[in-house]
């Protein structure tokens, strides 16, 4: 696309099917979805360099980018580059809390203070993006370290996936913790999305 036409949505790996799902659900031909590595969860660092190579890039080709990211770790350097840019991103601190809708995720802030959260992309990725890459695989003895202070597995589900469900009950049961489900939808990431049409070109 060229000329400053569509929108452009910078977007977390994570979120790549997510984003997909709900672009064809409201039928938005106009936007154009571009992904950086889901890995950089674990290397927060690097999401807002990146994020300002891909923003420079989009200069003049786009009439509009937004940044389907949350904080996520970044301790203030995402929305640092977004300032800079008058680019908008998702609300809130990371995905837990636009999944479950900022306001909601909150107002159980002490409630949820000893769980560990998963997505459906967590719970679907859990040993490549979380169990191996804290050495669990290798060194079991490291599981108190990380979860001794962790009371449940909290799986925020996007989908009706009975498949997926087990994936995340495996994974409570691999760390040790109880589980609970609740069922999400997409969340604030909806919402959103909706959004976008109002200034597409």
């Amino acid at each position: 696309m060229t000329g400053q036409a569509g929108v452009l949505v910078l977007a977390c790996g994570a979120l790549a099917r997510e984003i997909g799902a709900l672009l064809a659900q409201q039928g938005l031909r106009h936007v154009t979805l571009r992904c950086l590595p889901a890995q950089w969860h674990n290397r927060p660092e690097r999401i807002a360099p990146a994020v300002a190579r891909e923003l420079a890039r989009a200069r003049g080709v786009f009439a509009r980018v937004f940044v389907a990211y949350a904080e996520c770790g970044t301790q203030g350097a995402l929305d640092a580059v977004l300032a800079r840019e008058g680019v908008a991103r998702l609300p809130g601190p990371h995905c837990y809390a636009f999944f479950s809708g900022a306001e909601a995720f909150a107002a159980r802030g002490d409630a949820d203070m000893r769980s560990f959260f998963l997505t459906d992309f967590l719970a679907r990725h859990f040993e490549s993006l979380v169990f191996r890459p804290l050495g669990l695989d290798c060194h079991p003895e490291l599981r108190d370290a990380y979860f001794g202070h962790y009371e449940r597995v909290v799986h925020l589900a996007q989908t009706e996936d009975a498949a997926l469900t087990q994936r995340a009950r495996r994974a409570a049961a691999r760390l040790g913790l109880g589980y609970e489900r609740r069922f999400t939808g997409y969340g604030d990431l909806a919402a959103a999305l909706r959004r976008l049409p109002e200034s597409a070109a």
